[in-house]
């Protein structure tokens, strides 16, 4: 008897000492995967050489079967000179491409070479993932692509064409929720419109940064200061902003008439100049501006302000 009860005494503990082992190796396992995931939820970064070198490795591009109209020599100039010179993107005139051309800023300056191999994919294969998304456009998508015309330089940079009309293709906002199927001139309409909500909605799923955005489409963002604001978040990440540019491009900023958010413009810069007024430097339409504003007409125009950010693996 007594030796039954010990066997089922050292049983016991043996027991115990399987589930605890088991439960620190759960633990540890657990622990594991979310270390991992933690590095895995990063911002994904690149450089200019990488992704001209991976150009490089492309001489002889076959024409694609998908886009029958794109030019493979022309698809991969356009490509090159994105990377080279990230500011010269443009989104064409007249068309409501802007706030995918001002989000182009940020691959090409911080990951040019996912960009260049998901642009290669894309055309290859006619379907491609990027970041969280996987990209499929409709026929009618790419049998115009490369064949837009009279929008000044997108006439000739077909890879932005498709870049372009893929992004509007692929995401939808309240905008765009009358045409859903890309026609001819749809490039001009509401099917390619970005509201605010959309834009912040596309960076976060394509390049996984956190995007802290205030502001909407109808009313300004409730900050006291946008200038105090917009100077000190630029020293933390890049800054998108959803502008009345109506306004912006007046001569006389004084004769402000009460409008709403119409363009996207990423800002470089911002200063107070001895008198008071304000520098502001920003990229739109396929290069740099520089004006001088007075504070409160700077609030007038801005309803949304982007504050974007690259996650880092010791990000908590």
């Amino acid at each position: 008897m007594h030796i039954f009860n010990t066997y089922l005494t050292k049983s016991k503990k043996n027991i115990i000492r399987t589930i605890r082992t088991a439960m620190i190796f759960f633990i540890c396992f657990a622990t594991n995967i979310a270390f991992a995931n933690d590095r895995n939820d990063t911002t994904p970064f690149s450089t200019q050489k990488q992704a001209l070198a991976y150009l490089d490795k492309q001489p002889e591009l076959q024409a694609s079967g998908q886009w029958i109209k794109v030019n493979p020599v022309a698809f991969l100039q356009n490509l090159r000179k994105n990377v080279e010179n990230p500011l010269s993107i443009y989104e064409g005139r007249s068309t409501n491409f802007c706030g995918y051309a001002a989000l182009s800023y940020l691959p090409l300056h911080n990951d040019p070479l996912g960009y260049v191999t998901f642009m290669l994919a894309l055309y290859k294969d006619g379907k491609a993932r990027y970041g969280k998304e996987i990209f499929e456009p409709g026929s009618q998508v790419k049998l115009f692509a490369g064949t837009l015309s009279f929008k000044g330089e997108l006439d000739v940079r077909p890879a932005d064409q498709v870049w372009f009309l893929s992004l509007a293709d692929h995401f939808k906002g309240y905008l765009n929720f009358i045409d859903h199927h890309y026609d001819p001139g749809d490039e001009n309409k509401l099917w390619a419109a970005v509201n605010f909500s959309k834009f912040n909605r596309m960076i976060r799923a394509l390049f996984n940064y956190k995007v802290d955005a205030v502001g909407s489409d109808l009313f300004r963002p409730g900050v006291h200061d946008v200038f105090e604001y917009l100077s000190e978040k630029i020293q933390t990440g890049n800054l998108a902003l959803f502008v009345n540019n109506l306004d912006l491009y007046k001569k006389n900023h004084t004769k402000l008439k009460i409008g709403v958010p119409t363009h996207y413009i990423i800002l470089l810069a911002i200063e107070e100049t001895e008198d008071g007024r304000v520098a502001f430097t920003y990229w739109d339409y396929g290069g740099r501006t520089k004006q001088i504003l007075e504070k409160s007409f700077l609030k007038r125009i801005v309803f949304g302000i982007s504050h974007i950010t690259q996650k880092t693996a010791d990000a908590k």
